[in-house]
């Protein structure tokens, strides 16, 4: 069976753990040092953009770390610009504990391709920073050992995963949504090592708009 490329880093059950892969997997073992205090992270303004995910399952928003990750969140809005991740997928899903979506692969219908990524896409160099992997945290995939590899994918974190700090690039948070960040979580899989969901969570549309925007939206 051919293997997933992209992944995180040792943390939680084979989150990422195959061939050519460094997406998080094993359970999570922090070092004893204590760590750096994470940035402060300024409230959030009414003109600021967020991201807004649609699913079959809801709607996700994702707030960015433009200050600890100013490519990272440049590249996945021009993505988002250009309509690019409109009918991606949600691919890796590990019951409450992240899903991985982004890959080009996962717009047609070889299941096996999902999470292998496409040949030509542009990377951004890693930005590591203290903010730490909690609940909610929003971080960049790479592949294998490179650490300068991420491209389109990205994955949403259900829990602390302590052993990422440091390796992974945080470049947001979901701001709302976690409930369908949960849902999706668990919908079937074929389990590990590839933990790739048995049918397509769409990603409809994603789109930016303004933080009062998506207030407004949300107290509909």
């Amino acid at each position: 069976m051919k293997k997933n490329k992209y992944q995180f880093l040792p943390a939680i059950i084979c989150v990422f753990a195959l061939a050519c892969s460094s997406e998080p997997k094993g359970p999570e073992t922090a070092g004893t040092a204590t760590p750096a205090p994470a940035p402060t992270v300024a409230p959030l303004s009414p003109d600021e953009e967020v991201a807004v995910i649609e699913t079959d399952y809801g709607k996700i928003r994702i707030r960015f770390y433009p200050d600890v990750a100013p490519r990272h969140v440049e590249h996945f809005k021009k993505l988002a610009r250009s309509g690019f991740y409109d009918g991606l997928a949600f691919h890796r899903v590990l019951p409450d504990r992240i899903i991985q979506g982004g890959d080009p692969a996962t717009r047609y219908g070889d299941r096996s391709r999902w999470g292998a990524g496409e040949p030509g896409q542009e990377t951004v160099p890693a930005e590591f920073s203290t903010r730490p992997f909690v609940r909610g945290t929003v971080g960049a995939a790479r592949k294998g050992n490179d650490i300068n590899s991420a491209t389109s994918q990205f994955f949403l974190c259900l829990r602390e995963n302590p052993s990422w700090n440091g390796q992974y690039t945080v470049f947001g948070e979901v701001i709302q949504g976690l409930n369908t960040v949960q849902i999706i979580s668990n919908l079937p899989s074929e389990g590990p090592p590839a933990d790739k969901a048995l049918d397509k969570i769409v990603m409809r549309r994603v789109t930016l708009e303004k933080a009062g925007d998506a207030a407004a939206d949300a107290a509909k």
